[in-house]
């Protein structure tokens, strides 16, 4: 049975491409909510609605288990879903606090959607695991944008990161989380920015980490079929730049409730 995967556009496609590599032989359902990106400058209440609204689409098309490949989502919903939802749900936040504890010492910063930092789950689970840490975070809430307009580098995406992480480079941070499945497309950019002393703490690499530890390939080979809420465009050309021609097995807009 296949994973489902889910997240407000093409971020998710970062945990996509970790379960891959982790998980080679298993089908991958991904739906990307194309019609409603961003999630990080919407309520609790409308994340909550749009992440139900999906994982009961991925229950019907016969996931077997659901990755939130979405901070936002997995802060502010996969805790309220989990107690009514009859399959396994992971989030980004525990693996990806996990992986920053194990980064190395000093002062760990944070940065995602204005919703996920607004949320505090970052630096609340990070001072439980290890309390007396020092934690900034910072929402960057033009990195996603950028990403979804394919702005991976350049002149004005370095611009744009010199200004969010500057007060990060003033506390001087030794790890960084990228708490957005979209950044890690701008680790290029952010690495040059901040220097080789500054650890990036991928959270798509972390959650695909997690999840391995929790089941066993399949034998058969493994598909990909992506679901969009909104007409594809150039997604399929994005994702095959991405994970490779050939990577996806079919790609379909669907309509969900409120899409």
């Amino acid at each position: 049975m296949p994973l489902g995967v889910f997240d407000s556009g093409i971020g998710g496609l970062t945990v996509v491409r970790a379960l891959r590599i982790a998980f080679p032989k298993r089908d991958i359902l991904y739906v990307g909510d194309t019609a409603r990106v961003p999630y990080g400058n919407k309520s609790a209440e409308t994340v909550l609605q749009y992440s139900r609204e999906i994982v009961d689409f991925l229950g019907k098309k016969g996931a077997e288990r659901i990755v939130v490949a979405c901070n936002t989502a997995s802060a502010l919903a996969v805790e309220a879903l989990a107690p009514s939802c009859m399959l396994p749900l992971h989030g980004m936040i525990e693996s990806g606090v996990t992986a920053a504890l194990g980064a190395g010492e000093g002062p760990v910063g944070v940065i995602g959607t204005a919703a996920t930092i607004a949320s505090g789950a970052y630096p609340k689970a990070l001072a439980k695991a290890r309390p007396g840490l020092r934690v900034v975070a910072r929402a960057t809430p033009l990195f996603v944008p950028l990403v979804e307009e394919g702005w991976l580098d350049g002149e004005v995406t370095e611009k744009v990161v010199r200004h969010y992480l500057e007060p990060l480079q003033r506390e001087k941070i030794r790890v960084l989380v990228l708490a957005c499945t979209h950044y890690p497309l701008l680790k290029g950019v952010i690495g040059r920015v901040l220097g080789p002393d500054v650890k990036l703490v991928d959270s798509s690499e972390a959650c695909a980490g997690s999840l391995q530890a929790t089941e066993s390939g399949r034998l058969e080979k493994g598909e990909l079929k992506i679901f969009l809420t909104d007409e594809p465009g150039a997604f399929l050309g994005r994702v095959e730049s991405f994970l490779g021609k050939g990577a996806v097995a079919s790609m379909e807009r669907v309509h969900l409730p409120h899409s």
